[in-house]
Formats: structure tokens, C-alpha cells, sequence
């Protein structure tokens, strides 16, 4: 088992590595969007040439240069008259650069657009917390709902209740999350007026604590209503065919009533490929979650990641990336693990 999971890890962070060199590779190949305020501009190529990605030339060398040397440079005047030059490193130096930064100072840059001359890793960090919660309110909220809509679309199974729910599973798992968020905006939130238009800010939470909780109903909906369908059409899926197996009807036979059956042994084994499917749906949420933020406002590490894609932050962009891949690599394993867990005859890493 141990040594199962050990040899895991360390696949995870091989394709983590890759993932990320590959990622890193193609955003160099990028232009570099540099601050626009001066002073954080000569801050930023000062902090280029720290960091090992570009070095700084001389103005009255660099015409000197040849051809080859120069793979990209930058070259502007301040206020004054004074000529900065800087010049790249081949994209190979600077990805060395970037690992030796990572390994030896955790040093993964700073933002050049979204908060210019900040730390990326801190802004990520700080954002992280607001995405984690809203993701974990709405896993706890769709877990149990969808579980209980699944099994009582199972037991009433060819009736009206059945037909019912199932209609409803197919139009929340067909729509998708933002055209749920936009639908509930325009009702709640500018047609009725009983619910936040955006998120608010610290300021607005000081102001009126109320709104703070208000301002969570929009996107736990929009982000539960999917996952709710998803559990309960999958826990029906699985309950129906448990109980139409033998030994259910075994188990009816020794004079265990339904419920009996089905609280006792249906459930149960019906829940082995629906348990992993909870932590999954974690990681769908929060890589759903992006869109969401971007268009409530909400100040988390999927709003940061469009934004800095949008504007080349390529320092945050490759914090966060960091962030979802670990994230999802980490709970590949945690599913596999998981079954084991349900299931105790299920042993992972075993030759048969």
C-alpha cells in the first residue's frame, strides 16, 4: 500500500514538473507586459535582471552587441534622459534561473499588471482562502442533496417522482454553471433587488455584515445546482442496479423489509464509485469556479487566473497554474486511495 502510494507521489510530481516547464516554456515565448508607471517599470527589469532572466547592458554598449546575443531586449528613457537597456537570456537560462529560484528561495516573481512589484505567491495565498470556502460550502451543501434526491428517485423508480427528478437532473447538468449565475443576477440580484449585484469589499462587509453572507447565496447556488444533478443522477444509476442484484434479493428473502435492504446493504455498496466521485466533484467545482469569480467579482484564485491571462501576468499565471495542477494531480490519488477506504476488499497497488 505504502509503497503504492509512494511511487504515486512521485509520478505526481514528475508530471507536475512538466506541466509546469511546458507552461513556463510557452509563456516565454511570449511578449513581456511590463508595468506602465515608470518607476515600477525600472523596479521590475531591476528585478528581471535579480531574478536571472534578462542582464543589464550598458547604453553605450549595446550597439556593440552581435546579432545572436541579443534574443529580446527592452530599451526606454526615464524622465531625466537616462537610457535603461536590458537584455533576455536564451529561454533555457532563464528556465534554469526560474528553477533555481523555486528550489533554493521559493521566489516565483512578481506581478508586473494586477498589483505591480507584488509578490505572486502572496497574492495567490491570500486569494486562495475566499475560492477553497465557497467551494467547500457548496461540496457540503450538493453532497447530501444530491445523494437524497438519488435515492428517492431510485426507490420510486418508474413513477412520477422519478420522472420528475430525473427532468430536473438533466436541465441542471445540461446547463452550465455561468448561464446559472447570470440567470440568478438578473433575478435576484437587479430584478428583485434582495441579493448583492458583486461581491462586496471589506469596506461594504465593515459597513453592513449582513451582505457578507448575502453575497454567498449567487455563486454556492450556481456552483451546487450542477453538482447536485451529478450526485443524484450517478447515486440513482448506482441504487437501481445494486437493487435488482442477488443478493438483495437474498436479503429480502431472510425478511429484511426494503428499507431495511436498502439502508443496510444497497446504499452501502452503491456508494464505492460515488464517494470518490465527492472529491472529484471538488475539483470540478473548483476549476468551474473561474468563470464565476470572474463575473461576481469575487476576489479568488480563479479571478486572478483569467485576469493574469488576460493582461500576461505571467508570474501569477504560473503561481496558480501550480496551484490547480498540484491540486488535481494530488486528489487522482486521494480518489484511488478512496475506493479502499469504501470498500475494504478493494487493495490498491496489488499484483492481482
Amino acid at each position: 500500500m505504502w509503497k503504492y502510494v509512494l511511487k504515486r507521489v512521485v509520478l505526481i510530481c514528475i508530471t507536475a514538473f512538466i506541466i509546469l516547464s511546458i507552461t513556463y516554456m510557452l509563456l516565454q515565448c511570449l511578449p513581456v507586459n511590463e508595468p506602465t508607471i515608470l518607476a515600477q517599470k525600472i523596479s521590475f527589469w531591476d528585478e528581471q535582471v535579480r531574478l536571472g532572466y534578462y542582464w543589464w547592458v550598458d547604453p553605450s554598449e549595446y550597439s556593440k552587441l552581435e546579432t545572436g546575443e541579443i534574443i529580446a531586449s527592452v530599451d526606454f528613457y526615464d524622465d531625466l534622459g537616462n537610457r535603461y537597456v536590458y537584455v533576455a537570456y536564451p529561454i533555457i537560462e532563464r528556465y534554469g534561473s526560474w528553477l533555481k529560484n523555486i528550489f533554493t528561495a521559493w521566489d516565483w516573481g512578481v506581478s508586473t499588471q494586477i498589483e505591480p512589484m507584488a509578490n505572486a505567491m502572496s497574492m495567490i495565498m491570500e486569494r486562495l482562502p475566499v475560492t477553497i470556502e465557497l467551494n467547500l460550502i457548496s461540496v457540503v451543501i450538493s453532497t447530501p442533496l444530491g445523494i437524497l434526491l438519488g435515492v428517492v428517485a431510485a426507490l420510486k423508480k418508474g413513477k412520477w417522482v422519478d420522472d420528475f427528478i430525473s427532468t430536473v437532473i438533466m436541465i441542471f447538468i445540461s446547463v452550465p454553471s455561468f448561464v446559472i449565475i447570470s440567470f440568478l443576477l438578473i433575478w435576484f440580484s437587479y430584478g428583485l433587488n434582495w441579493l448583492p449585484t458583486q461581491w462586496p469589499s471589506n469596506t461594504q462587509i465593515a459597513l453592513d455584515p449582513q451582505m457578507a453572507t448575502l453575497a454567498y447565496i449567487i455563486p454556492v447556488c450556481a456552483l451546487s445546482f450542477g453538482s447536485i444533478a451529478g450526485f443524484a443522477r450517478y447515486t440513482r444509476a448506482e441504487l437501481c442496479e445494486v437493487m435488482s442484484s442477488e443478493f438483495l434479493l437474498l436479503a429480502r428473502t431472510k425478511g429484511l423489509t426494503k428499507s431495511q435492504s436498502v439502508m443496510r446493504h444497497a446504499l452501502r455498496n452503491s456508494m464505492v464509485p460515488i464517494v470518490p466521485m465527492i472529491i472529484s466533484q471538488f475539483i470540478s467545482i473548483l476549476s468551474g469556479s473561474m468563470i464565476l469569480e470572474e463575473l461576481y467579482g469575487i476576489p479568488g484564485t480563479g479571478n486572478i487566473f483569467v485576469e493574469g491571462i488576460s493582461r500576461r501576468d505571467f508570474s501569477v499565471v504560473m503561481v496558480d497554474m501550480a496551484l490547480y495542477t498540484l491540486i488535481g494531480l494530488a486528489a487522482t490519488l486521494v480518489v484511488d486511495l478512496s475506493y479502499g477506504v469504501v470498500d475494504p476488499r478493494i487493495r490498491m497497488g496489488e499484483a492481482k
